[in-house]
């Protein structure tokens, strides 16, 4: 085995928008379909993810949106009207996320010593997306695509404590820290493509 089987490396959200509303309202999924650039995921724990822009299933009628480039508050007031018109609702929620990216052939064992979801590829495929306990603190887990990689994404207000924890669950795995710009820069989220495993 090698000296390390997870590389973690911090994430970092230009913006991130919670947007609510009614799908079965179809001028509202095509209105946020138009203004988001990604499509609103309709399936329960799935995200969409397109030209930079991912859209994450919190619920029946919730969403994120995450991004790595910031927008304006022009930009982010014209989508929250545009979004109202149609019986839906946005809210600026950037400051509130810190993220992390895990990746590696040890990576969702890591995860499995203090978070009850199954990461296994088959119920937890490439897109797929939850809400869960990291031990004591509400994480939301994202599969980033086929390979060994997740993005974990918890409250600023906790993100000392889900850092402690994520890098004590790989220690006996053997892990490094990689600043975000050597994870290769170009990325299906967020700006950021993992490693493959070896």
């Amino acid at each position: 085995m090698s000296d390390t089987s997870v590389t973690l490396g911090e994430v970092s959200f230009g913006l991130a928008w919670n947007v609510r509303g009614n799908p079965a309202q179809s001028s509202f999924v095509s209105e946020a379909d138009r203004l988001l650039g990604a499509s609103l995921p309709l399936q329960p724990h799935t995200g969409a993810h397109r030209g930079g822009h991912t859209v994450l299933s919190l619920g029946p009628r919730s969403w994120l949106l995450v991004a790595g480039s910031v927008s304006s508050t022009k930009h982010f007031n014209v989508t929250r009207v545009a979004l109202n018109a149609v019986g839906g609702a946005l809210f600026d929620v950037s400051a509130g996320y810190v993220g992390w990216v895990i990746a590696g052939v040890g990576a969702a064992r890591v995860l499995n010593r203090r978070c009850p979801l199954d990461f296994h590829p088959s119920p937890f495929p490439a897109g797929r997306c939850a809400q869960s306990l990291l031990g004591h603190i509400n994480a939301l887990f994202y599969k980033v695509d086929e390979r060994p990689a997740f993005i974990v994404m918890v409250a600023r207000s906790l993100a000392v404590d889900a850092w402690r924890e994520l890098s004590a669950l790989a220690e006996t795995d053997g892990y490094s820290v990689v600043p975000p710009s050597s994870l290769d820069d170009v990325a299906r989220f967020v700006g950021i493509r993992v490693p493959s495993a070896p």
